[in-house]
């Protein structure tokens, strides 16, 4: 951009940080020195913003928003005042900023404006706080996170660590709202590597006070014959860099950062196994997801996998009639491809293990798609017509079918074997 009078406008934060890594750029937002509102508008700018002043470009609808500064006066991300007037410098709008490589900005003739650093640090692969302002908001520790998540190679600056644990220790993560929390999760989830974000919210302490049933996993042992890694902590870890490899959706990665959940209080006198660690699984993560008030699909996904995985492993040892039971239970009669999402979230959680192979299979899967096919081909309405005099039998009818049909794929006749 250019000036209009005494307005300025910058390119500014994750636009300017990313085009200086080499990665494609796909929105890119304003900073605008020494203008105001009243400005802006009889340029034709749209206002958009309701805590502070933004708006959007007639033309790019790209968001332009005035430098201001910002002043804590209460607990929680929203408990600032902010300022803005013609005033305020480029200098104190970036100082107001979480990391030293999203406080680099660029003018209209390319030139960058880099008061704190964020070049080097982009360099020297540091996330690292601007200002001890950064302890002013508590979303900050859970954005530090998400950032070493997208950028795999990216260290947490030792002083930005002990900065965010001073966070965590004082109690400031607790007045995040619900939804925030899970907006950053998700987001954080769906990087490159989620396993980090979750590694540094566990180094900081954050993730104590935000998913005490999560941390509560870490140091707590397992069998060393199905787990080389031992610590539930660090087999979750692998689940969710397996996911992650494997492309799995959103509500996978979170099925899989919950199903184990229930090992973090198992008994200690049956440690290092974890006997009913799926029902109790299952009760945190209802718990999980009402707290931070999930969205339905993920929350369903999620608790049904923690009540269900350790049974998604035993097909060969099932009966078939237990086979289709559960498979009503996940409810993959009327939704395979949902079935389909946990025999994945499954895979994450078997390849997710220390001294598996990355390119290993679970030869499981392919099996219980044999199953539910054989199943779904039962044709329950020609089942109902043919007993609509006796409607009280057709449910039995029905659900004897498809037991046989299970039992022929699991069990086939000796005859049919070559």
């Amino acid at each position: 951009m250019g000036a209009h009078g005494k307005m300025i406008c910058y390119e500014v934060g994750g636009a300017v940080r990313d085009a200086l890594l080499g990665l494609p750029v796909h929105d890119r937002d304003w900073v605008v020195v020494g203008s105001t509102p009243e400005a802006l508008e009889a340029a034709g700018f749209l206002p958009v913003g309701r805590d502070f002043p933004v708006f959007l470009h007639p033309e790019t609808k790209e968001e332009y928003a005035l430098a201001r500064t910002e002043r804590k006066h209460g607990r929680g991300y929203r408990g600032f005042r902010v300022h803005c007037a013609p005033q305020v410098t480029l200098e104190e709008d970036l100082q107001r900023r979480d990391l030293t490589i999203n406080a680099i900005a660029r003018a209209a003739d390319g030139t960058l404006i880099d008061p704190f650093g964020g070049q080097r640090d982009l360099q020297e692969r540091w996330l690292r706080h601007v200002s001890p302002a950064f302890a002013e908001d508590p979303v900050r520790v859970l954005r530090l996170a998400r950032f070493a998540a997208r950028f795999g190679d990216f260290r947490v600056a030792p002083e930005t660590l002990a900065l965010a644990r001073s966070m965590a220790a004082a109690g400031e993560l607790a007045h995040l709202v619900p939804e925030r929390v899970w907006q950053e999760l998700a987001r954080g989830l769906m990087e490159a590597h989620p396993e980090r974000m979750i590694a540094v919210l566990h180094e900081t302490g954050a993730l104590a006070v935000i998913l005490p049933e999560v941390a509560a996993m870490f140091g707590v042992p397992q069998p060393p014959q199905y787990h080389p890694e031992i610590d539930c902590g660090a087999h979750l870890l692998l689940v969710l860099q397996t996911a992650a490899r494997l492309g799995a959706p959103l509500e996978v990665r979170w099925a899989c950062l919950l199903h184990d959940t229930g090992k973090g209080d198992t008994p200690a006198d049956i440690l290092p196994h974890h006997y009913g660690h799926e029902e109790r699984s299952a009760q945190h993560a209802e718990a999980i997801c009402a707290r931070l008030r999930v969205p339905s699909a993920c929350r369903d996904f999620a608790v049904c996998f923690a009540r269900e995985h350790g049974h998604l492993y035993r097909l060969d040892e099932m009966r078939a009639g237990t086979a289709v039971h559960l498979l009503q239970r996940c409810d993959a009669l009327r939704r395979p491809a949902r079935f389909e999402a946990m025999l994945l979230a499954a895979a994450c959680d078997h390849l997710g293990r220390g001294g598996v192979a990355a390119d290993a299979q679970w030869t499981v899967a392919e099996r219980w798609r044999q199953v539910l096919a054989a199943v779904r081909a039962v044709d329950a309405g020609a089942l109902a017509r043919a007993y609509q005099d006796r409607p009280q039998a057709i449910a039995e009818v029905v659900l004897a079918e498809r037991v046989r049909a299970a039992r022929a794929v699991l069990h086939p006749p000796a005859a049919a074997v070559r």
